[in-house]
C-alpha cells in the first residue's frame, strides 16, 4: 500500500515521507527515545485503523485494546527494524508489520481451524442473502439448499462453529427463528460458590493475586488502577503518567506477562470468577 493512500494517516499529525525518513535518521543517529515517540505519534492512527478495519472479524471474546496494544508494539518494532535501503517507506513498512501482526494476534486466540471459520462466514453470507430476498431468515432446508449441503451436514457445521465460538452468556442463541433466549439461560444453574472447597480454593487464588500484583512495580501497578479500575485509555493514562501512549502499552504488557506466569497455576480458577 503506498503512503499516497494511505487515508489512516491523514491526520494532524500526518508528516511528508521525507520529514519521517529525516526523523528516523536522527532517532537512528542519536538514539534519543524522544524523537521515535514522534515517529510512533505520528504513525499511531495506523494502528487503529488497521485494528478498526477488523473488528467485524473478531469474535466476542477478543478485545480490541489488546490487538491496539499488539499493533503498537509491531509499530515500535518497525521503526527499530527499518531499512530505508530496501526501497519501501517508513509507512509502508509499518502498515507491513502492523498488518501481520494484527492478523498473527487474530489467529493466536482463535483456536478454530480455518477452514471451519470459512464455513462460518459461508453460511452468514448465505442466511443475508436469503434474508435480503425474501425478507425473512431461511430455514434449515432452505439454508442447506443454497450451500449445496445436507441439513445433517449443515446441522454439524453449525454445532462445531458455535463449540468453537466462546462469546458472552448475553449472546443470543443461535436458532431458525428470532429470539431473545440468551446463551445464559441455557445453562443449568450451578452455583459452586456454595462448595466449601471451591470457595476456600478461590479464597487463596485472589489472595495469591493481591500478593503477585503488590510486587509488580510501581509504575505497572499506577497503570493497571488507571486501565481497569478508572477505566482510562491508553492515551489519558499516558497524559496523566507523563509517558507516551506506546510506553503505557508496554508497560500493560508487561504487567500482563508478569501476572499470568506468577498464577498460571489458578488461570481456571480466575477463568470462573472473573
Amino acid at each position: 500500500m503506498s503512503a499516497a493512500t494511505a487515508t489512516p494517516a491523514q491526520t494532524k499529525r500526518k508528516v511528508s515521507t521525507d520529514d519521517a525518513l529525516a526523523l528516523w535518521r536522527e532517532y537512528k543517529a542519536t538514539g534519543d527515545l524522544q524523537v521515535r515517540n514522534r515517529l510512533v505519534m505520528t504513525y499511531a492512527p495506523l494502528v487503529k485503523y488497521i485494528v478498526f478495519k477488523k473488528v467485524r472479524e473478531l469474535p466476542a471474546r477478543c478485545e480490541v485494546e489488546d490487538f491496539i496494544s499488539c499493533g503498537l508494539e509491531a509499530l515500535i518494532a518497525s521503526i527499530d527494524r527499518y531499512d530505508p535501503e530496501k526501497g519501501a517507506t517508513l509507512e509502508q513498512f509499518a502498515w507491513t508489520r502492523i498488518h501481520g501482526a494484527v492478523l498473527d494476534e487474530l489467529r493466536r486466540q482463535d483456536w478454530a481451524p480455518r477452514s471451519l471459520r470459512r464455513w462460518e462466514r459461508d453460511i452468514a453470507k448465505a442466511r443475508e442473502q436469503f434474508t435480503g430476498v425474501h425478507g425473512r431468515r431461511p430455514s434449515r432446508e432452505e439454508l442447506a439448499e443454497l450451500l449445496s449441503i445436507s441439513v445433517e451436514e449443515l446441522r454439524r457445521r453449525e454445532d462445531d462453529i458455535s463449540v468453537s465460538d466462546v462469546t458472552s452468556l448475553n449472546t443470543l442463541v443461535i436458532s431458525d427463528e428470532e429470539t431473545t433466549v440468551e446463551r445464559l439461560d441455557t445453562i443449568a444453574h450451578t452455583d459452586e460458590r456454595l462448595d466449601p472447597e471451591h470457595a476456600a480454593a478461590t479464597t487463596q487464588a485472589k489472595e495469591r493475586f493481591r500478593r503477585a500484583f503488590d510486587r509488580l512495580p510501581r509504575r505497572e501497578r499506577e497503570v493497571a488502577v488507571l486501565l481497569y479500575v478508572k477505566n482510562l485509555t491508553l492515551r489519558e493514562i499516558g497524559d496523566i503518567l507523563g509517558v507516551s501512549e506506546s510506553r503505557v502499552c508496554q508497560i500493560h504488557s508487561q504487567l500482563k506477562r508478569t501476572l499470568k506466569q506468577q498464577l498460571a497455576d489458578d488461570a481456571s480458577l480466575f477463568s470462573a470468577v472473573g
